[in-house]
């Protein structure tokens, strides 16, 4: 393993935090914290994950997109964000593509995403090298 991949796995370490198995096509509601003045509260985003970035890593982000009141929202959440409370993920999607940008343009019925059913989560890479 190389200098910068272990910096990484001990930062990852560091924080402690547990990340679900997900990929794009993937229904997930993340709790993000919210702060109005002096109050923090934790507000949940539900949408389809529609990319993610850099991977696993400490700098990975993935986008979640929603449509609120008929118009279309995304938002990018970086994966190790201190004031991402929770990520959960509400339905497994059968996509084929790493990023489902043509859902922009898409509408109702042809804008959903197949369930899928059959779903094995991968194996941890720890446990693999142990």
């Amino acid at each position: 393993m190389d200098l910068i991949a272990q910096i990484e796995a001990e930062q990852i370490a560091s924080l402690g935090k547990e990340i679900p198995d997900f990929k794009p096509g993937d229904t997930v509601r993340v709790g993000y914290k919210v702060t109005e003045g002096t109050r923090t509260r934790v507000q949940n985003y539900e949408g389809v994950c529609i990319s993610r970035k850099n991977g696993h890593g400490i700098a990975g982000s993935f986008t979640v997109r929603k449509i609120s009141f008929g118009e279309g929202v995304e938002r990018v959440f970086p994966l190790f964000s201190t004031n991402i409370e929770a990520i959960t993920v509400v339905r497994r999607g059968k996509v084929r593509r790493a990023k489902l940008y043509f859902l922009r343009s898409r509408r109702g019925k042809s804008a959903r995403i197949v369930e899928d059913t059959n779903y094995k989560p991968k194996a941890d890479k720890a446990g693999a090298q142990a």
